[in-house]
């Protein structure tokens, strides 16, 4: 599912990304403003993620949340019906959105070797990701939603 997350929902981007959403976040491109969100997230078309009523209500295709916590954001975004099962792979960058693909070596000296542990790496921005604890409490988080 493609989103684009307003500055109020930010936190719940890199959950959406770990599931496999393209979830772009709008102050990563630095729109603020709600005529350009909504611009954006139509030449795009993408669902705005939302806390702004009215704002909400100008899209063509919205969800709103009505908490300021993350983790309920997800179980609203759940009870939408936006999948929140983690990836077996992930597809996207937990910094930035951008495309993931397999590391090779060399990595950089925060991530594990490539030939040991499956590793990911974004093609936009060099981060690398694997599956370690941060993987395991975000799997927990959306295991009790």
């Amino acid at each position: 599912m493609d989103l684009l997350l307003d500055v109020m929902v930010g936190g719940v981007r890199s959950h959406l990304r770990m599931c496999g959403h393209d979830a772009a976040y709008a102050l990563d491109r630095g729109v603020e403003d709600d005529d350009r969100l909504l611009a954006l997230a139509r030449e795009e078309g993408r669902t705005l993620v939302t806390r702004d009523a009215v704002l909400a209500r100008r899209a063509d295709d919205a969800v709103l949340l009505e908490t300021t916590d993350a983790a309920e954001q997800l179980r609203e975004l759940d009870a939408a019906g936006v999948d929140l099962t983690l990836a077996d792979d992930p597809g996207r960058c937990g910094a930035c959105n951008g495309p993931l693909e397999r590391a090779e070596p060399p990595t950089p000296a925060y991530a594990p070797d490539p030939e040991e542990e499956r590793t990911w790496r974004c093609t936009d921005c060099g981060q690398c990701f694997w599956k370690g604890s941060h993987w395991e409490r975000v799997a927990e988080t959306l295991g009790s939603l």
